[in-house]
């Protein structure tokens, strides 16, 4: 890229910048960076993908990379460090100045799943003996280096958190008034220990674009803005999906994720799920003589399995989704069984009832000759579906629960993992039942 263009892209958005920069090839892209100003060098870099990232870092030197690192937001430069090998965090965090590396490692030390992580210490406060002037004048001198600049947080001697004010409420206030007069002491704040899960609940809960982060003991110590909870949450989401799928929550996104590396995060999964399947082999097996006399049942096996599998998948994504949204708690484990109780039996009642009216229709028709027992045959196809139905729906929506109490994440339930269970034991509610309406006839 020649340096007419580079001129000509400094003036668009990072993003741009940075989807622009990664279409060039490795060296290209690199050099183009280099050329960029030493601002828009810091603006564009958070945008890159990791690995873009890790491979400007090592082309950099050391004042190039200096230069840039100190320039990041502390929160972006936080999320960068979470995913460096331990090599490029030690020689990147040395490369930064006293304040910043204090604050880098401070960061980096809090539980990696707390709010603190998405945290930064950029952000405007005030004192609230402070004129409205005062405020704006400390603004403009400070405020270039903000964050955001929609509150301003009022703090007292000790630096505890009194209030926050919307900037509007000062531009809308005459200059001499104190800012203890426009105070409300109804700040909403949360603290650096919570974890994110809950941090997004309070985010959506009073609906703000960002809410100051304090210590137990009310310190401020930062803010955390909207646009950093919504990336988080993004992702949250990705990975909670990909599991649900049955796979391992992937480090890049698909595109840049090596085949090797997709193979190796689908295999395990594969491999645990083929061995699951394994024993639906083994329960057929156990059933072969009850095949052999009546081999019209195994015509409904898969009809009969997939469907307790698709019920058990259903009520598990609606789970594990209403505890992603903290709708759900532990504690309301009984709430949801009663429900999916009735719910099971009911979407059992309508495939049974579906299924015997399949076998009516066909031998009635002379589509499908079901022998002098078709009316059994149709009460055990009806009767399972309501059995395996009702299954299938209980385990799908209890299952999360279990892996919550035992500390794991519940997207882990995933839908083949639900599948597989119901296909095993569905294959022996059916026959149990085949041989209680078909005992004495074909059984």
């Amino acid at each position: 890229m020649d340096d007419m263009n580079i001129l000509r892209m400094q003036d668009q958005h990072p993003a741009d910048i940075a989807e622009q920069l990664e279409q060039l090839d490795q060296k290209s892209r690199n050099l183009s960076f280099l050329l960029l100003t030493s601002e828009k060098k810091s603006e564009v870099f958070p945008y890159f993908e990791l690995d873009v990232q890790q491979d400007i870092v090592r082309s950099l030197s050391d004042k190039e990379l200096a230069d840039v690192l100190n320039n990041l937001n502390p929160d972006d430069r936080t999320s960068l460090l979470e995913d460096f090998p331990d090599d490029l965090i030690k020689e990147v965090v040395n490369l930064l100045d006293d304040e910043e590396r204090e604050l880098a490692l401070n960061l980096i030390g809090y539980p990696k799943d707390c709010i603190a992580r998405l945290m930064t210490p950029n952000y405007v406060q005030a004192r609230p003996h402070w004129t409205v002037k005062q405020v704006l004048d400390h603004i403009k001198k400070h405020g270039r280096k903000a964050e955001t600049l929609t509150y301003i947080y009022i703090v007292d001697e000790h630096n505890k958190l009194i209030d926050d004010l919307k900037i509007g409420q000062l531009l809308m206030a005459d200059s001499s008034t104190p800012i203890s007069e426009l105070m409300d002491y109804t700040c909403v704040s949360i603290q650096t220990t919570t974890p994110m899960e809950e941090g997004f609940t309070i985010f959506d809960k009073y609906d703000r674009s960002s809410l100051p982060i304090v210590t137990e003991h009310g310190t401020l110590v930062g803010i955390v803005t909207f646009d950093d909870i919504f990336d988080r949450m993004k992702e949250r989401d990705t990975e909670d999906i990909q599991k649900f799928g049955g796979v391992e929550g992937l480090d890049l996104s698909y595109t840049n994720t090596p085949w090797i590396e997709l193979v190796r995060k689908r295999a395990g999964w594969l491999v645990i799920l083929f061995i699951g399947e394994m024993f639906t082999a083994s329960a057929m097996g156990y059933f072969d003589e009850e095949i052999e006399k009546a081999v019209v049942l195994a015509l409904f096996v898969p009809l009969i399995i997939s469907s307790g599998g698709n019920s058990g998948s259903q009520a598990a994504s609606l789970i594990i989704r209403a505890m992603a949204l903290q709708e759900l708690k532990l504690k309301d484990w009984w709430y949801v069984m009663r429900k999916e109780i009735f719910s099971g039996l009911t979407l059992g009642l309508i495939l049974g009832a579906i299924g015997f009216l399949r076998i009516f229709i066909w031998q009635k028709a002379h589509i499908y000759d079901y022998g002098i027992y078709w009316f059994a045959i149709g009460m055990t196809v009806a009767v399972s579906l309501i059995f395996i139905v009702l299954w299938g729906t209980l385990s799908g929506s209890l299952i999360p629960f279990i892996l919550r109490k035992i500390k794991l994440d519940p997207a882990t339930a995933s839908a083949p993992f639900v599948a597989t269970l119901v296909d095993v034991t569905g294959l022996v509610i059916y026959f149990s039942i085949a041989a209680v309406f078909l005992a004495g006839k074909l059984l």
